[in-house]
Parts: structure tokens; sequence; C-alpha cells
């Protein structure tokens, strides 16, 4: 065998980023989040100025686009823009709208599509996002679905953005992750859903390091029967 991929697919804060980051730290697996590499589009079609839903009009902005995925001296994730590391800039609360907007149309996602692909065929990768079992890497050789109660979502998201000093309502927050749910539940291309042989983990009574023990006893048990 090649490579052994990983798919780890869910909702918006389901806690994929930071579960699937530490599970590839401690598997020694490279990590990808796909999720940030939308954001990053999403950055910029709105400092274009642009409808984030006017396929046309995004489409005619992605030719002039360099998205680089980076890695630190930490191992963790940069992203960068034409040569510009956005990594927190695009984690704005504004720019979820626009990533989920720009992440709805086929062309961004097939734009896209192969640089995934790309890197699960030279590493060991835990790759995370909405569509990866079922669209990215369809046969990934395991694959996770993590999720949690719109509630627990948005209480952890409510810590989250006051930790980055950039808090918002519960209620705002409530409603933002609801209606995120039934965009990427209800788009057209590459709707959020189950992969039929992912297994899925549910995270709402558990810890990080309880969801971490759970997420690495899934990968193990699934790598052992390879």
């Amino acid at each position: 065998m090649s490579t052994i991929r990983v798919a780890v697919d869910g909702p918006s804060g389901a806690g994929k980023s930071t579960l699937a980051r530490a599970a590839a730290s401690a598997l020694g697996f490279l990590y990808v989040d796909t999720g940030a590499i939308y954001r990053t589009v999403g950055l910029s079609v709105r400092d274009r100025g642009a409808d984030p839903g006017d396929e046309p009009a995004v489409a005619d902005i992605l030719p002039s686009l360099r998205v680089e995925l980076r890695y630190d001296e930490a191992g963790r994730q940069r992203m960068l823009l034409n040569g510009r590391d956005v990594s927190e800039e695009i984690r704005l609360p504004e720019i979820s709208r626009y990533a989920s907007a720009v992440s709805a149309l086929p062309v961004v996602r097939a734009y896209l599509m192969e640089t995934q692909r790309e890197l699960a065929r030279r590493n060991n990768v835990i790759m995370d996002g909405r569509d990866i079992g079922t669209v990215v890497l369809p046969d990934a050789e395991v694959k996770v679905y993590l999720t949690a109660s719109a509630q627990v979502r948005a209480e952890r998201r409510c810590r989250e953005l006051e930790e980055r000093g950039t808090p918002q309502p519960f209620e705002e927050v409530l409603r933002d992750i609801e209606d995120r749910d039934y965009r990427d539940t209800h788009r057209e291309a590459a709707p959020l859903r189950q992969a039929e042989d992912a297994v899925p983990l549910d995270t709402s009574a558990l810890d990080f390091q309880q969801s971490l023990e759970a997420l690495l006893r899934l990968v193990r048990e699934r790598m052992a029967g390879l």
C-alpha cells in the first residue's frame, strides 16, 4: 500500500480541524484542513468585492489565485494567498459565510480537487472537510463522520471566538451554525452527508481528550484490518 488516507467529515464546529490535527500528530501523518483552503478562496473573493454566490464572477478570479499550503516548524498548516500568509485572517467570522458560499460552486470544487488528491497521493494524510469521504477521497482507507449537536457546537465556537478576542453572542453563533448546516446539506455540489462506509463519532458528551482517544481508536482499528 502506498499511502494511508483518513477522511474526517462532519458539520461546521464539530471539532474536525482540532481533532484531526491532533490525531495526525499522534500518528505521524500529514494533516490537511480543506476548510482552510476554501476559506482562502472566500477571502480572495471578499477582497475583490465579488458576490461569492456568482459562479461566473468567482470563476474569473480563480486563475489569478495562488493558494498554497505550508507547514511551520510546529507542523501547523499555514495558508498562503499569492504569497501572503492569511492563516489568521481566514478565521474571521465573516469569512465563514464566504467560504460556505464559494464551496457550493462546482467550479471552485473542481479547481481545488486535484490539489487535495495530490497531497493524499504523496503522504499518509488525515484530511478533514465536508465531502472528503464521499467525493475527494471516496476510496480512503479510513472514513470517520464526526459530529455533535448544534447547541454543543455553538458553545464550543463561542469559547473559541472569545479566546481569539472576537466574541459573538451565543444566539448569533447558533443561528450561523444552523444556517451553515442547512446550506452544506442542501447544496447541489457535493452536499454534506455521511459516507456509507464511514464510522460515526458523536462528541456531544465528550471532552477533547475523550474525543481524540475515540478518533485514534477508530483509525487504529481500521488500519489494523488493512
